[in-house]
Formats: structure tokens, C-alpha cells, sequence
């Protein structure tokens, strides 16, 4: 339960903090709440479930279920890191010392832990739905002026996505005895119900990942909001969606597979092409990332829809690789605009004479996110790759090219901005907190990238259980 409470009790104390000690405060709850995770982690069979709040049915189905396995730790284990990663790159800004940014923060975490380890359908969309608020709130109140259009955009497609979910649950679990996640899987489904109810759940993650043609909202969102929000909504909203698809979507309606799979996995390839041709054409480089992000995503949603230990485990893999690939990039993006004033790579250049450990570390996450050996994408792109080209040939090579246009584009934004003549302003070089942030990404992505091993274990049994769960499903 204190994986629960610990950020709800740090965002309301945090509305009483003086604003003097608003960043010591931040880091330690952030800091606490990485620790408490460590500790389940230390004691965590990897085979067993663990239940945090005892079932109580009410009227409604509704059973107040919540949990954890590999899976769900994996993606709390992930959220409070990235947490933290996100507190730290902002304690030399002026809005680490704010208590209502502060408050959201930790709520948003609250909310996303939420999402984590409800293991009741309405529960699930309960704390699905409270991720919204602070994230909203922070674009809105800390973004950049006449960000209106962007959030109201984000918002809309949102809400149109979170109600077809809704409806999706509503109508299984009319054929269930509760919410509970064990009760909406033993449903037996017609192929029919199974494609609406299929749809419902994937328009709302296609949305929040966001896939082809749903990404409109992205660009704008990520850029216009502050850096902290960007982080967000890269590195964690979007893992949700995600993360549902594997934990609701396919084990709730199995039976749609057959005639949905072709159209999720088309999509998402067309996300990799497309947005990463378009990322090679920004000049904003925090709108590349934005494109980037879109383009790394669809071949993880698509590799999500391919039922298989590997596949499974390399989504969570790459979920994890690109969340700190995201913070990392962002924060760079960040960095130049503050010492600058400008994202523009037209305007760029020469930083890596004046700021030589900030190019450093801003070449070591470019060549993580192409994936180079020894970086934790390099095994979870390959098995995501395996699992589309054995899907279909056309379609993996087609696939593949995300290695070749994603080395473009990262390539052209570090050559652009740290080579050459110098075009910019005195560039003071990275701050003691800033280089920690870069550090910790760095390790924790060479060391997964050394031993994968170590994701593959942790999360391998609960994925090998889901899985045969969707198997004797689709077999009866």
C-alpha cells in the first residue's frame, strides 16, 4: 500500500512546503519513493502475485482489486525512476521551487502507480482518467503562451478515446461477475463483440501512444509544454497505453486477434516510417524528438499486438529503453533552449566547443536511441524486429527501416547543434545536477544493454502467464 501513498502524501504535503525548501523536498520524496519500490523489488518472486488491497465487491462489480507482478512492478519500478529523473533535471529551475507543479507531479505519479496495479477494470479507468489532470494542468499553467489550441486538441482526442474504453468495459462486463481482471478473461466473447470491444480499448490506447493517424495532438503538446510535462507524456503516458494493451486489450478480447492484428501492426509501421520521415525534416529540434518518439512507438505497439514471450518482453524492454531515451533527449532539447533561447538547428551549432561534457552525454544518448550494440535498445529492437519480420516479411523489412531513418535524423539533430562553426552565445556547460541525470540514464541503459538478461527474467513469468491465460482462452 505505501507504493500508493507515498506520492499522495508527498503532493498534498508538498501544497504547504515553503517554496525555500521546494527542491530539497521534491528530491527526497522522489528519492523515498525509488526506495520503498527497491525494497519490494528486493523481496519480489518474480512468479507470484502480490496483492495490495484486499477484494471487496460492492453493487457495482466494482471488487478494488490492485496488485502487482513482474509486469506491473517493472512499470512502478519505471515510474518512480523516471520520477526522479524528472525532479532532478529541474532543480536548477525556477519551477522546481513551485508547490502546485510540485503537488501535480507527485500526484501525476500517484495516479500513473494507479494505473500499474489496478486489477479491476474500473479501477484501471478510474486512475487511467486521474493521469490526465496533472499533466493537463501543468502543460496549461507552466506551458508556453497560446498553448490553448495544443491542449484543448490533446484533451478532445483524449476524452473521445477514455469514453470508448469505458463503453468497452460497461459492455463485458455485462457477461461478467465483476470488474475484476480475472472475471472480465474468463468471458467468452463472439468475434463479433470481441472486434467492438477490441476497438474500444485500442482507439483509447491508440490515442495516448499515440499511433497513426491519432498522433495529430503530439507535436504540439510535446513542444509546447514545459520540459517536465514533455518527460511526462513521452516517458510515462504513453507507457500506460501500452502497458494496457498487453495487460487489458488482448487478454480481455482474444477473439478479435485474428481480424485486428494485420491493421494494429500496418499502423504502427506506418508510424515509424512516416513520422521518421518527418522528424528529418524539423528544424525545432524538440519537435524532432517529438516525431522521434511517435516513430519509435509504432513498432513497439505493433510488436505489443504479436503474441509471443519475446515480443512481449521486448515491449517492455523497449518501454523501458525509450522512457529513458525520451527523458534524456528532452532534457538536452531543454538545456540548449535555456542557455540559447532557441530550438532552432538552423541556429545551432558548435556547442561541443564550448560544452564538451554536454556533447559528451548528448552523443552518448544519440547513440542510444539508434539502438548501437551494448545499449539496452539494441536487444529489444532486435527481438520487435524478429517478431514483425516472422509476422510478415514485407512488413518487417519495411520495419527495419526505422534503423537507418532514425540514425538520420538524431544524427542530423547532434551534427547540426554540436559540430561545426560556432553560431551561438557563451554555452555554460552541464550543471551538477543536469550531468547526474545524463549519468544515471547512461548506466542504467549500458547496463541493461550489457545484461538484458536481468528485464527478461524479472518480467518473463508473468508475461509466459498472461500468455497462456489468451491461449486457453482462444482454445476453448
Amino acid at each position: 500500500m505505501e507504493i500508493l501513498l507515498i506520492p499522495f502524501i508527498i503532493a498534498l504535503v508538498a501544497l504547504v512546503v515553503p517554496s525555500n525548501f521546494m527542491r530539497q523536498f521534491s528530491l527526497l520524496g522522489g528519492i523515498i519513493s525509488l526506495a520503498a519500490t527497491s525494497i519490494r523489488v528486493a523481496s519480489f518472486n518474480s512468479s507470484e502475485f502480490y496483492a495490495i488491497t484486499q477484494e471487496c465487491l460492492t453493487n457495482f462489480g466494482l471488487t478494488f482489486k490492485m496488485g502487482y507482478d513482474g509486469m506491473s512492478l517493472f512499470m512502478i519500478v519505471l515510474t518512480n525512476l523516471i520520477t526522479l529523473l524528472i525532479i532532478l533535471s529541474n532543480y536548477n529551475r525556477e519551477l522546481s521551487s513551485n508547490r502546485t507543479f510540485t503537488s501535480l507531479l507527485f500526484f501525476m505519479q500517484f495516479a500513473l502507480l494507479g494505473v500499474f496495479t489496478s486489477f479491476d477494470g474500473m479501477m484501471f479507468y478510474i486512475f487511467w482518467e486521474l493521469t490526465l489532470i496533472p499533466v493537463f494542468l501543468i502543460a496549461f499553467w507552466f506551458g508556453t503562451a497560446g498553448n490553448k489550441p495544443a491542449l484543448m486538441k490533446f484533451f478532445i482526442y483524449t476524452f473521445v478515446g477514455s469514453l470508448a474504453m469505458l463503453i468497452s468495459l460497461i459492455s463485458i462486463k455485462a457477461y461478467a461477475t465483476s470488474f475484476a481482471h480475472d472475471d472480465l478473461m474468463a468471458v467468452q466473447l463472439t468475434a463479433k463483440s470481441a472486434f467492438w470491444i477490441f476497438g474500444g480499448f485500442f482507439l483509447a490506447f491508440a490515442i495516448k501512444i499515440p499511433l497513426f493517424p491519432f498522433h495529430t495532438w503530439q507535436p504540439n503538446t510535446y513542444t509546447t509544454s514545459p520540459m517536465a510535462g514533455t518527460m511526462l507524456l513521452s516517458a510515462l503516458m504513453l507507457k500506460m497505453a501500452l502497458y494496457g494493451m498487453i495487460r487489458w486489450m488482448i487478454p480481455l478480447a482474444p477473439e478479435a486477434l485474428a481480424e485486428m492484428t494485420y491493421p494494429v501492426v500496418v499502423l504502427g509501421i506506418i508510424g515509424v516510417v512516416y513520422a521518421g520521415v518527418l522528424a528529418i525534416k524539423q528544424n525545432d529540434i524538440k519537435r524532432l524528438f517529438a516525431f522521434a518518439s511517435i516513430s519509435h512507438v509504432g513498432l513497439i505497439a505493433a510488436g505489443a499486438v504479436l503474441i509471443g514471450q519475446d515480443n512481449w518482453t521486448a515491449v517492455f524492454i523497449q518501454m523501458g529503453n525509450h522512457s529513458l531515451v525520451a527523458v534524456g533527449l528532452f532534457l538536452a532539447a531543454d538545456i540548449i533552449e535555456q542557455r540559447l533561447g532557441t530550438r532552432s538547428l538552423s541556429d545551432l551549432g558548435g556547442i561541443s566547443k564550448v560544452a564538451p561534457r554536454f556533447a559528451f552525454m548528448f552523443g552518448a544518448l544519440v547513440l542510444a536511441s539508434v539502438s548501437v550494440p551494448l545499449s539496452s535498445g539494441f536487444i529489444g529492437e532486435f527481438l520487435l524486429l524478429k517478431g514483425v519480420f516472422s509476422y510478415n516479411m514485407v512488413i518487417g523489412v519495411i520495419a527495419g527501416t526505422t534503423l537507418v531513418v532514425g540514425a538520420v535524423y538524431t544524427l542530423r539533430a547532434y551534427q547540426l547543434s554540436m559540430n561545426g562553426p560556432a553560431k551561438t552565445a557563451p554555452f555554460a556547460d552541464l550543471t551538477w545536477n543536469e550531468w547526474l541525470a545524463f549519468l544515471i540514464i547512461m548506466l542504467i541503459i549500458v547496463s541493461f544493454g550489457v545484461c538484458p538478461q536481468t528485464i527478461i527474467n524479472f518480467v518473463g513469468p508473468s508475461v509466459k502467464n498472461l500468455i497462456e491465460s489468451v491461449t486457453n482462452t482462444l482454445a476453448k
